[in-house]
């Protein structure tokens, strides 16, 4: 239980104990009580359901209302504010000709046509933000408009490996990546936590990944945005990001490849910056030939071994000789597996 909970439960406790008494005082005479018994016995339920109910009515709501519009795209966002408007202000145009109805309609119409057309413009501007964001884009500012429609209403979490790998960064601002980044607290806590590491490789690590949620914060391509959501019964970093991901229906962007089959087990769609390295890297196919520094012998005699600007490792046969020179190399075999592609050549005739 939270603090914010139990001070509620205790706030309304007393004030559901008071309306409590008050109302078993004044319907003592109905029920056939003494006016301190009736007022003891009201305050003693009121007490109960003040302890019971009262965060549910208060600080659940609106923890959910804040939850919600800290995850919802700006778009969807700005649209549901003007959707509000729009049907408030039909239902007050509506509010005078529904005041002229018979008793007892005229009480209440104009409140339940407040209360649709509210809900309505709400839904309607919702669901359809990034059509009417298209529309208004064809009328105002095209390029204003594409960096609102280019994001999507998918949330991305990130994890730690992720930012200290800091490829995410360049894989932002190209724009292919759609929809809103999110960075929990408890990741940036383990990222200086590492930071502040004995350890100096942990310690350079903790600190570049430090940098990239800088850059991250600072690109104006897709939004970033640090949550507060926690799982307050797991303690394991992975363990949380997983059920976050479960609780917030958002995708988990990882390096890691333990955490990654162990989100897909659980139904989380889990998107592996490695694996998508490996499908963008350069194919080189049989017969073809490009340039090679050989850096180092291979395992087999006469080998040498050379790396894509990538990092795919290319086997040189009789490349041994040419030990620390840029030649021309021609490819005879391609192999790929989940680790990465490996190519073999040999020296261009």
């Amino acid at each position: 239980m939270t603090t914010v909970d139990f001070m509620s439960r205790i706030v309304g406790m007393f004030f559901f104990t008071l309306l409590g008494a008050r109302f078993g005082a004044d319907s003592a005479a109905d029920i056939a009580l003494p006016g301190d018994a009736a007022a003891v016995i009201f305050g003693l339920v009121g007490s109960l359901s003040g302890l019971i109910l009262t965060p549910w009515i208060t600080v659940r709501p609106l923890r959910a209302v804040n939850k919600s519009i800290k995850t919802m795209p700006v778009e969807i966002f700005l649209m549901t504010i003007i959707g509000a408007t729009v049907g408030l202000g039909l239902a007050l145009i509506m509010a005078y000709p529904l005041s002229l109805l018979p008793d007892p309609f005229n009480l209440f119409a104009p409140a339940a046509a407040s209360i649709v057309g509210g809900y309505l413009g709400v839904t309607i501007f919702a669901i359809r933000a990034r059509e009417l964001w298209d529309i208004m884009g064809e009328r105002m500012d095209v390029k204003r408009s594409r960096m609102f429609t280019m994001q999507s209403s998918r949330q991305l979490l990130l994890d730690t490996s992720v930012l200290i790998d800091g490829r995410i960064v360049g894989i932002s601002q190209t724009g292919f990546l759609g929809g809103t980044l999110l960075i929990p607290r408890f990741v940036l806590t383990e990222l200086h936590q590492v930071a502040d590491s004995s350890d100096t490789l942990r310690r350079k690590r903790g600190r570049r990944g430090l940098i990239k949620v800088n850059e991250l914060q600072r690109n104006n391509i897709v939004p970033v945005k640090v949550i507060e959501d926690d799982i307050d019964t797991m303690h394991e970093v992975d363990d949380k990001l997983v059920a976050l991901a479960i609780q917030m229906d958002a995708y988990l962007i990882t390096n890691d490849y333990a955490l990654g089959k162990v989100a897909e087990g659980q139904g989380v769609t889990v998107l592996n910056i490695n694996l998508l390295a490996k499908e963008v890297r350069s194919i080189y196919i049989p017969g073809e030939s490009f340039p090679l520094r050989i850096l180092q012998e291979g395992t087999d005699a006469n080998q040498g071994v050379g790396y894509l600007e990538d990092g795919t490792m290319v086997v040189v046969e009789g490349g041994r000789r040419y030990m620390d020179r840029t030649i021309r190399v021609t490819v005879t075999k391609l192999i790929t597996r989940d680790a990465g592609r490996m190519i073999f050549a040999v020296p261009e005739q």
